[in-house]
């Protein structure tokens, strides 16, 4: 009786792995192949469901055979470390990231589309919220740019800055690059108070000002004249054309308010 459940748990490691990858591994022996080929079909199914409602770009980009032979590649190979569906999104992003080097037959822009996907399911579950010691200010008040330029601005957590090589927001089935374009793609992702999901383009000096106020070290004024340092500009004239754009990104909800030094 005590090699039971040894003997059992060695049966449903076979039967995972059969339902996962047919082709390279057997099913235990003792189970009836009609039986098999629904659970098959039906892991396999949900797999393929899920993954297509998360990516609907690849899924409409990607021939029939290819997207399934890329769901297949993944169900049978990636051991996902989370059990949460939500979280299948990333895994596959993940796995994709991992497979960029070694996998020639994929399109060189795949992984990158698959995150700019992922992204917008991401931000529309997000529950993290801003730091309670963050200072509100509203964007009509008198002293707003004042306070942004002294204060450290603290950037939303639903607002998130994108780098990629490769222009994602223009892939899908009638635009495929096979060449990435010398310039970067910058977005913003962020979601509004209504909850739903939008995305901007970024100019580089935008998207380093974010990248700078991220990190949450430096006041308003300090980070501007970094960027305007960077960028050989004129640093009077970038700090009065950056506390306008720190005004705008207050009122579009990319702030969130400041913290004081």
């Amino acid at each position: 009786m005590a090699d039971v459940p040894v003997a059992l748990r060695e049966q449903q490691f076979a039967l995972a792995r059969h339902l996962r990858d047919p082709r390279a591994a057997p099913a235990p022996a003792g189970i009836e192949e009609r039986r098999l080929a629904i659970y098959r079909d039906l892991l396999y199914n949900n797999m393929q469901s899920l993954l297509a409602g998360n990516f609907p770009v690849i899924r409409a980009t990607l021939a029939e055979a290819d997207w399934n032979a890329l769901v297949r590649v993944f169900y049978a190979g990636h051991r996902c470390h989370t059990p949460l569906f939500t979280e299948i999104g990333r895994e596959f992003v993940r796995w994709l990231d991992a497979q960029e080097s070694t996998a020639a037959a994929l399109p060189p822009w795949l992984a990158e589309l698959a995150h700019y996907e992922w992204v917008e399911l991401a931000l529309q579950i997000s529950d993290a919220a801003p730091d309670p010691g963050v200072i509100g200010i509203r964007p009509g008040q008198p002293d707003a740019m004042q306070m942004l330029l002294d204060g450290v601005p603290v950037v939303s957590p639903q607002a998130w800055p994108l780098a990629y090589r490769w222009p994602v927001y223009r892939i899908g089935p009638d635009y495929q690059p096979g060449v990435a374009p010398e310039q970067p793609t910058l977005l913003l992702a962020h979601r509004g108070a209504d909850g739903e999901v939008a995305f901007a383009t970024l100019s580089p000096p935008a998207f380093r000002l974010l990248e700078l106020l991220s990190q949450g070290d430096r006041c308003g004024r300090d980070c501007l004249l970094a960027v305007a340092t960077e960028a050989g500009a004129d640093p009077n004239v970038f700090l009065a054309e950056g506390g306008a754009l720190l005004l705008q990104m207050l009122a579009a909800g990319t702030l969130c308010g400041i913290r004081q030094i």
